[in-house]
């Protein structure tokens, strides 16, 4: 309760800042942190098989100034031909759209009026009253239609028969009690029909159909904890009819989207080169009577984003490749590699085709959030326009930048945001914003949200600096493995370097210069805070590591961490781990930071956040140093006033010993 006064009675004192700070942002009409916060996005993009309708999901925040809570998600219609857009959910949150094949209906995943779990609706593309099509006892936890268009696939969780304390308390027995999620097959056309379970040991979470509905791919973990979900799903083949197990696909890594060829002769799946591979970015193709998965263009300098077969002999992707993406096709065996939309000025997130070529893409460019993109007749153009508001905000020069890494080993990219108000020969304060991962990637997109600052932070007077350091994905297998075995190495001195060359280039002043970032580049905060604390004036750091030993104990994905990143076992060098991880340097601290972390957070334990405060906190009491902790968050904030409350300790930080 102490804490929950506290925490209020800052958000209050945060607010009062912040009309102040809106007041300073007017005079030159940039975004402000509440413009931040009212941001609506496109998310999903599903097109009809006639590709006359295209139906996608809205993202809408909660005002932060009236309620702490997550954004609901609503679902349109959107009419390629007239270019309207018609509200048919705007009340919830929609998951899982898509067209049910040989009806006119849009079905959707939700928690209605009377719903105890997700269940399945379904509402007319023109609009009505959704239809529920099918509930079960536990939330559906995503589906697939078959080619009938009335039965599915979906996962929902076990029912687990626990005894009853005969205490009136019940404690916490930490990784037990959790129940599998497993593969039920439902006929909605068939009224009072009871699904049928897929018994097989593990926790399910891919289900498909193969096109004559007479086998289903699975993908199963053999526990529902994180890390088994994460690094170990086996790819199994199941007969429909009798549900018994036909072959086990030799698969290892990570696994995401599984698709049968039309022909249900093979399978393509985005997945994991090797066990070792950080990202499921490869199209990997295996025949459905098993073998062991090929990965068939494994030299491509990209990581595969989507996939989806158009023939037998064509599988059409997105891909990342740099700082952009590409949109093409390629045969099965690799061959007959094509681009049909190269480095377009859009940062393309998903696709899906009609039948006449159309294609519905979600996408975002470097000025404006995501929204739906039509391409047709060899053109690409945005076809809604969800924050109409923006066309009246004044937003700062982008460009992307390349340097060389201080090895010579890889030239380096990166997005650079320009001070709204730049003049040429001037120097500038720079925030530079690290990704976490370290297998994510920066692209040529929308980079402003709450953490991460962008046009907000050019509008403030800084250069904005999105490095992709080694490690980063978008550039293929060998820069991807490239970090491995080197935690906090010359992956970010790669970052050191970014900054370095920005100052060479008489932008930045390099007495001003600021980080920031989440996870992984928490971790990278800490470290140029403590490390390299020499080269940096101000810190924001953001569910972070800063020991790597009491990480490994205290995480989620302990063998991730090992078989993607450390390659090596904690015990085998304690001391290793321990010159990685920031604490080791706190004697060398002297860059005033700000500590945030979700309280909840299994990913990253908030100890982490907690050991470098107290470090610091004793050892260099002279430092510039607040914690904060938010309550009912984990890895990164989802409710709206935390959101904006972040935005503005995060600004505030940066104002107060940048500026």
């Amino acid at each position: 309760m102490l804490f929950d006064r506290l925490y209020r009675a800052a958000l209050a004192l945060t607010v009062v800042f912040v009309f102040m700070l809106a007041s300073s942002l007017s005079a030159q009409n940039g975004l402000t942190p509440l413009d931040i916060a009212k941001i609506q996005n496109v998310s999903v993009t599903a097109i009809s098989p006639d590709g006359q309708t295209i139906a996608y999901t809205l993202v809408v925040p909660a005002d932060p100034l009236v309620e702490n809570r997550r954004s609901s998600v609503h679902l349109y219609a959107y009419d390629v031909a007239t270019g309207q857009s018609t509200p048919l959910v705007t009340d919830g949150n929609v998951g899982g759209v898509q067209f049910r094949p040989g009806h006119a209906t849009i079905s959707f995943t939700a928690r209605r009026d009377g719903d105890n779990a997700t269940a399945l609706y379904e509402v007319p593309v023109t609009g009505g009253d959704p239809v529920r099509l099918h509930s079960h006892e536990t939330s559906m936890r995503g589906y697939s239609w078959a080619a009938d268009g009335n039965h599915i696939l979906y996962m929902a969780n076990e029912v687990l028969d626990l005894p009853e304390s005969e205490l009136p308390y019940q404690p916490i027995l930490f990784e037990e009690n959790i129940p599998n999620a497993k593969a039920f097959i439902q006929n909605v056309a068939r009224e009072g029909h009871e699904p049928h379970m897929i018994d097989l040991p593990g926790s399910v979470y891919i289900a498909q159909f193969s096109p004559d509905r007479s086998k289903i791919a699975l993908a199963i973990a053999p526990t529902p904890n994180v890390d088994d979900e994460i690094m170990f799903k086996q790819l199994h083949i199941v007969d429909y009819r009798t549900r018994a197990l036909l072959n086990t696909i030799d698969n290892e890594g990570k696994i995401s989207e599984i698709h049968w060829s039309p022909d249900g002769t093979q399978i393509a799946y985005r997945g994991g080169h090797d066990i070792h591979d950080p990202i499921d970015g490869r199209i990997m193709v295996v025949s459905a009577e098993g073998g062991t998965p090929v990965n068939i263009l494994p030299e491509f300098l990209g990581k595969f984003e989507q996939l989806r077969w158009s023939d037998e002999n064509t599988i059409h992707f997105l891909a990342s490749q740099g700082v952009k993406t590409i949109f093409g096709s390629v045969a099965p065996n690799g061959a007959n590699f094509n681009r049909i939309i190269d480095r377009p000025n859009a940062h393309l997130t998903r696709f899906t085709v009609a039948d006449n070529g159309t294609i519905a893409f979600t996408g975002s460019t470097n000025q404006h959030p995501a929204e739906v993109f039509v391409y047709s007749d060899g053109f690409l153009t945005r076809g809604t326009n969800s924050n109409p508001w923006l066309e009246e905000k004044d937003l700062g020069r982008v460009e992307v930048v390349t340097y060389t890494a201080r090895d010579g080993e890889f030239d380096i990219e990166g997005m650079l945001y320009y001070p709204q108000d730049y003049q040429e020969g001037q120097t500038y304060p720079l925030i530079t914003v690290v990704h976490g991962g370290p297998e994510a990637h920066y692209s040529d997109g929308w980079l402003t949200g709450y953490s991460t600052p962008g046009h907000f932070g050019s509008a403030e007077g800084y250069f904005v600096f999105y490095p992709n350091y080694r490690g980063s994905t978008g550039r293929g297998i060998e820069f991807i493995y490239s970090s491995q075995a080197d935690l906090s190495g010359k992956e970010f001195d790669d970052v050191v370097d970014g900054v370095d060359y920005l100052i060479e280039r008489g932008l930045v002043d390099a007495d001003r210069v600021g980080v920031t970032g989440g996870s992984y580049g928490g971790y990278a905060t800490a470290w140029m805070s403590t490390y390299y604390s020499e080269r940096f004036a101000a810190g924001v750091m953001f569910v972070g590591i800063s020991n790597n030993i009491s990480k490994w104990g205290t995480s989620d994905i302990p063998e991730e961490l090992y078989l993607v990143h450390s390659r090596k076992r904690l015990w085998d060098d304690w001391m290793d781990k321990l010159e990685r991880s920031p604490i080791y340097y706190v004697d060398r601290a002297q860059t005033p930071l700000l500590i945030m972390h979700g309280a909840e957070d299994t990913r990253v334990h908030p100890a982490q956040s907690l050991e470098l405060f107290r470090h610091i906190k004793v050892r260099k009491p002279e430092v510039p140093l607040q914690l904060v902790l938010y309550p009912g968050e984990g890895h990164g904030n989802a409710n709206s006033t935390a959101r904006y409350d972040y935005t503005l300790r995060m600004i505030n930080w940066f104002n107060t010993h940048l500026k």
